[in-house]
């Protein structure tokens, strides 16, 4: 569980809802340190998940556009699928 969590600001198309929640699942997964899921931890990582990538789908909503991206920082990127 290496992998960083991707910008998701500034993407065209638009982040969709699979990149959003895969964001907010690796979120929960850094922050709770959980690697697997068990009986006893998946209703509280479902329920953070499910609260992080609504907050994150009103974030990007609410956010203006960017502009065009600092050479200081790297233009955003999809990860392929299974990274």
């Amino acid at each position: 569980m290496s992998r960083n969590i991707t910008l998701l600001r500034g993407l065209e198309p638009p982040a969709t809802d699979q990149e959003i929640f895969a964001a907010a699942q690796e979120y929960v997964r850094k922050v709770g340190g959980v690697s697997g899921l068990t009986t006893a931890t998946k209703p509280a990582v479902d329920k953070a998940v499910a609260a992080i990538a609504a907050a994150t789908t009103q974030l990007l909503a609410e956010l203006p556009a960017r502009g065009a991206i600092p050479e200081t920082e790297p233009e955003p990127v999809r990860r392929a699928a299974g990274e």
